[in-house]
């Protein structure tokens, strides 16, 4: 709805109107099989190419190590299950984090029933491990390492620098594998630079379409491809390429990338303002995790006292949109799995905390309506 406020962009985020432009065109226009040799294929492929050129350069990668996915979670059970099957021989022992997106959480559940044994490194109060856990967990037959880069719900930011560096400085290659699906966009990322192998972007993320990411892999995995039927995407992944909804995502990377700085400074505004706005109004509230090592765009709040699922419906009523928690969790009566994480099981944090994220529309006159419906909201149900 038009006059919804929209603060779960960690969610999904609305298409930029030129994105929508971009795609228009490429549906009208550029309707050849890019896999095709006469003109209309060529012009679909040299569409193609470009897009992996603009995504290749966003992470310092080369264009032959960019494979376009269906998304974040297509992308992530690559690098996961793919690196897993190449090295299985090599050993079987993979270490995360207890915060992972269930698009990596479930593919290691899945190697774990298969034999695989994993490492689920705690995190500290704010969310985050430390390199020196990672080193620690290392054994002789471990293979991979797979960091959340921030994450999705509290926006904790993971020390990946320090401990791409660590895995590089490691006699025995261990593969290094990071979910940048929050990240990107906002973050600055390297993957020459942080020594990461293989990283996972979502599109619809960054108000490109839905249905499109990608997975760098460091040209000397070789990874064998998931998808087999032809020779698409390096033998990686077959199948006919989504041309309009890559030159979608390729519009939405660059204009990311022109305005990061803009935006990052947006958000953090936004971020601030709302925190000043609930204590000018009195409203008891903490925040989960830090602050200050987070992403901009997400902020993770509990309201002592108050279900979060009930705040939700009061705000939404209110035509505000906000979570509570993972939008892959929607719907699932469980405890959220990263406030398990930053607390216990039975600490009130996970049933008092709702997520509010920013991104493209927001502004700082709309934190006012934001907090004032909050307050409304916790006054009426800290009553009943």
């Amino acid at each position: 709805m038009e006059n919804t406020l929209y603060f779960d962009h960690a969610a999904t985020t609305p298409m930029h109107p030129d994105v929508i432009q971009a795609m228009t065109v490429a549906m009208e226009q550029h309707y050849g099989n890019a896999s095709s040799i006469y003109e209309l294929g060529r012009e679909s492929k040299g569409l193609l190419e470009e897009a992996r050129l603009v995504l290749a350069k966003s992470i310092n990668a080369h264009p032959k190590e960019i494979i376009f996915t269906s998304g974040g979670t297509e992308s992530d059970n690559i690098a996961i299950l793919q690196t897993a099957e190449k090295l299985k021989e090599q050993g079987k022992h993979i270490i995360t984090t207890s915060i992972e997106h269930p698009a990596v959480r479930e593919p290691l559940m899945y190697l774990e029933r298969n034999g695989f044994d994993v490492t689920f490194l705690p995190v500290n109060k704010d969310g985050c491990v430390t390199v020196e856990q990672v080193k620690e967990a290392i054994r002789e037959d471990t293979i991979l390492v797979s960091i959340i880069y921030g994450n999705n719900e509290i926006g904790s930011i993971m020390p990946i620098q320090e401990i791409g560096e660590m895995l590089a400085s490691q006699e025995r290659k261990i593969v290094f594998h990071t979910d940048a699906v929050q990240a990107y966009g906002t973050e600055t990322i390297d993957v020459k630079d942080q020594h990461i192998d293989l990283l996972s972007v979502s599109s619809h993320k960054i108000n490109g379409p839905k249905g499109i990411g990608f997975i760098y892999i460091n040209q000397s995995l070789a990874l064998p491809g998931l998808l087999r039927g032809g020779e698409q995407e390096n033998k990686k992944r077959a199948g006919t390429e989504n041309i309009p909804a890559i030159v979608g995502f390729k519009k939405a990377v660059e204009i990311r990338q022109e305005e990061k700085e803009k935006n990052r400074t947006l958000y953090s505004e936004l971020k601030k303002k709302t925190l000043q706005s609930l204590n000018d109004y009195g409203i008891p509230y903490e925040v989960n995790g830090s602050i200050d090592n987070s992403l901009p765009h997400i902020l993770s709040l509990r309201f002592p006292g108050v279900p979060a699922d009930k705040l939700l419906i009061h705000l939404d009523l209110a035509h505000i949109a906000v979570s509570i928690g993972s939008a892959c969790s929607a719907g699932n009566v469980d405890p959220s799995l990263v406030l398990t994480a930053l607390y216990d099981e039975n600490h009130p944090a996970i049933t008092e905390t709702i997520r509010v994220s920013f991104g493209m529309n927001n502004h700082t006159e709309q934190i006012e309506e934001l907090v004032k419906n909050i307050k409304k909201a916790v006054a009426f149900l800290s009553q009943n």
